[in-house]
């Protein structure tokens, strides 16, 4: 044990007064802020919201957090039965089932129901002769007059083969009635009986589209959504038992997400704390440091909550699920004031922690420089979850410096279990040539890498999020049956005005649909499909007229009749905003981004990508066009995190370098020895992994970085005392503790969460294993 002086037992002065008093005033603060911030929705879920604005391309990123932004209360729900009629009749059922509880957030949306048809018809009225499809165009401009003449006399003599929205004269050839057609094909849901509805499956599917009043991404950890539209469900099929229901939309996703989150949340905080406070009840047979190792626990971890949600405005599900394993790691500080209580029971409390302090510092600063390398890079999900570490730590050992000593009152009875377990201490073997020995196992673990092939690299963004499994088999039907675009690849297109935007879009949709042609995909959705651009207007305009032309003059001369074009002055040009005041425009209005710092912007969507085969041919269709840019979301995602794991990785490597001068600074010549030990716990870890053929991502990377900061600790406190049983029952029962906090991390449903914990609970016990052994040899120890 450490040998301690008189004036180390004496009474706490007025700094110690003060620094206790100051942290409760502190609290005080922290608790009216935890007030404030669970009655407001600070609670964000957003995949997207962890990751960094791609700083290559922030158009893009800008494009891609306004779709994510209008599509991200949209609720989509089809309601099947056999018949027409009873999925009308269910859909009044539904409706007013969702009319109460948590349905009536979802606030049908009256345009998408309501649209009309003769309205939309009377929009275009005027310019229906300068509207055509590339079909069209291309049927114009290559087919002779001859041939459009007889295609002209046999829809007069057979009106009924094709039903028209104008009358012959107007419009000999057809050419209204294909271009609305067209239009149509974009969505197989038709409006029917005051509904839209679509025919799918052996279904006559009843479609309705809600938008979620208020956020998408409120935590309740409780499934209303969910739980409103099942309850509804269950109303209809009291009637129709037979009938179906499909959901799509990103509240549906989120809500999932909040409600995993929370199970995680609490599975994993509460989990660790029980797990925690159980090891202490063991280790000292006594409720009181229990208690006070649950208020540092408790008080760090709402310190960091708070102090994050200053930072950063809202806290991700994904820090929280990470900071409650927080628990792990925060209560080493206690545990280790505890042993050493029980081992020195003479010494008065604020003199015991005088003498512990030193390593208590030198914990919190090397895992403080391990938590803070995760958010050196421009990575706001790390960034978030390295200062709710940092602070909570710190937090947590501030409660056990300032307040233990006050609040630990009376003596600390002895555990058998507890003397176990540090008896064991003397047992453990000492490793002679520690340092060769430890360089040559290195040396060994490096080149069995080598020979295993190396790390197989994963990068993939779904490592990121827990998609619930029904769900995104039901978006993926919904956008089937509805023939919806994929937000997942797009084209950005920008220009100095609307007019340059389309005619760009316009270019693009020429290359485009050589790619259709060879079935690489079914089509596209832009808003040149609905406003065309004044020049594509101009020489559409002129193809109708030379084509009506000819037509009338070969139906005359045919029949001998007078037919002719009505004679009127073109129109002005039709532009994007009189279509946007328009009802017809809701389906593709998403697609217009408007103007921002003097550049307009539009998306154009594609539907029905065959395979991930085709998306080189996709990105092609952009190069060499001005203005056009090709965003493939998934893989600009899984490049970042890429770039962040290599990135990652070189700050470990600088982490350690960092750990061990600060080691170097308290303990000489034997720093390397509170060193090796976590070193080569990660060369095993990484060697282990990698021979199970386990995939390496970013997440095993910043998991090493925390066996760093952690697996430090047990180093430093042998270290600092040396076959001293009680500083050994400290390092025990925190990598207890933390190896159990860990190791339920691991049951998150999260990919990178569990890529996580279990690195980390293959890691935590070998350091633990290989700690003491780096203990000095008793015939030789270093000064």
């Amino acid at each position: 044990m450490t040998a301690h002086t008189p004036a180390a037992d004496a009474p706490p002065g007025w700094l110690w007064r003060t620094a206790a008093l100051a942290w409760l005033l502190v609290l005080i603060a922290v608790g009216v802020h935890q007030w404030q911030f669970w009655k407001h929705d600070g609670i964000d879920t957003d995949v997207m919201a962890l990751l960094p604005v791609n700083e290559q391309a922030p158009d893009m990123a800008l494009a891609t957090e306004q779709l994510v932004g209008q599509m991200s209360r949209q609720v989509v729900v089809l309601l099947g039965a056999g018949e027409w009629a009873d999925s009308r009749a269910a859909v009044q059922v539904l409706r007013q089932s969702l009319a109460t509880g948590a349905g009536a957030r979802l606030r049908e949306d009256p345009i998408a129901q309501k649209t009309s048809m003769e309205a939309a018809l009377g929009f275009y009225q005027p310019w229906r002769e300068r509207l055509l499809t590339p079909a069209q165009r291309a049927m114009l401009a290559g087919t002779p007059d001859a041939a459009l003449v007889q295609k002209a006399l046999q829809d007069l003599y057979q009106p009924a083969v094709q039903a028209r929205l104008s009358d012959w004269v107007s419009d000999p050839l057809g050419l209204w009635t294909q271009w609305w057609a067209a239009r149509g094909a974009q969505s197989q849901a038709r409006p029917r009986d005051g509904e839209l509805w679509v025919a799918a499956d052996g279904q006559q599917w009843a479609v309705l589209q809600f938008t979620l009043e208020g956020s998408a991404f409120r935590l309740s950890g409780e499934p209303l959504l969910d739980g409103a539209l099942q309850t509804a469900l269950a109303q209809v099929r009291a009637k129709w038992p037979d009938a179906r229901m499909l959901t799509a939309g990103v509240p549906l996703h989120a809500e999932a997400a909040a409600v995993q989150a929370n199970w995680e949340i609490n599975t994993i905080g509460w989990g660790s704390l029980a797990g925690v406070l159980l090891l202490a009840w063991l280790a000292f047979r006594s409720l009181r440091p229990v208690a006070l190792v649950g208020v540092s626990l408790l008080v760090g971890c709402a310190v960091a909550l708070s102090v994050t949600a200053l930072f950063f405005g809202q806290v991700h599900l994904l820090t929280l699920v990470f900071g409650a394993s927080l628990v792990g790691v925060a209560e080493d500080y206690g545990i280790h004031y505890f042993a050493s209580r029980q081992g020195a029971p003479g010494r008065s409390p604020h003199g015991l922690m005088r003498g512990l302090m030193p390593a208590l510092w030198l914990a919190l600063g090397t895992s403080a420089i391990a938590y803070l390398a995760l958010g050196a890079a421009a990575f706001p999900g790390l960034r978030q979850m390295a200062v709710f570490s940092v602070v909570g730590l710190t937090a947590a050992m501030l409660t056990v410096v300032c307040w233990f000593p006050w609040l630990d009152r009376g003596t600390m009875p002895h555990s058998p279990v507890a003397q176990r377990i540090g008896q064991t201490l003397m047992a453990w073997p000492r490793w002679r040539h520690a340092l060769p020995g430890s360089v040559a196992v290195c040396v060994a673990m490096a080149l069995l890498l080598w020979l295993l092939g190396g790390l197989r690299a994963q990068d993939d963004v779904r490592q990121l999020q827990n998609a619930s499994t029904p769900l995104v088999a039901q978006q993926r039907q919904v956008g089937e049956i509805l023939g919806l675009p994929s937000p997942a690849q797009f084209y950005l297109v920008q220009g100095n005005s609307p007019e340059q935007v389309l005619q760009r879009e316009e270019e693009l949709k020429d290359r485009l649909d050589a790619l259709v042609a060879r079935q690489l995909l079914v089509g596209y959705s832009g808003v040149s499909d609905w406003v065309p651009s004044a020049r594509r207007q101009d020489s559409d305009g002129e193809l109708v007229a030379r084509a009506q032309e000819a037509v009338f003059k070969g139906v005359n001369a045919e029949l001998g009749e007078s037919f002719a074009r009505p004679a009127m002055p073109p129109p002005a040009p039709i532009t994007v905003q009189a279509w946007l005041a328009q009802p017809i425009s809701a389906a593709a209005r998403p697609l217009w981004l408007g103007e921002r710092d003097g550049s307009y912007r539009s998306l154009l969507m594609l539907r029905g990508v065959r395979d991930l085969a085709s998306l080189p041919a996709l990105a092609g269709a952009a190069e060499g066009l001005e203005g056009v840019a090709w965003v493939d979301k998934p893989a600009e995602i899984s490049a970042l995190l890429q770039r962040y794991r290599i990135s990652m990785t070189e700050l470990l490597l600088l982490g350690h370098v960092l750990v061990l001068a600060a080691l170097w600074l308290r303990f000489g010549r034997k720093a390397w020895r509170a060193w090796m030990p976590t070193v080569l716990a990660s060369l095993v870890v990484v060697g282990v992994l990698t021979a199970f053929g386990a995939p390496w991502q970013l997440f095993n990377v910043l998991a090493l970085m925390l066996l760093l900061g952690v697996g430090i600790d047990y180093g430093i406190f042998l270290q600092e005392h040396e076959d001293d049983p009680h500083a050994w029952l400290a390092v025990v029962i925190g990598a207890g503790s933390t190896w159990l906090s860990f190791g339920l991390l691991g049951l998150s449903a999260t990919p990178a969460l569990k890529a996580f914990g279990l690195t980390l609970m293959l890691g935590l016990p070998l350091v633990l294993v290989l700690a003491p052994l780096f203990r000095s040899a008793t015939d030789n120890k270093e000064h």
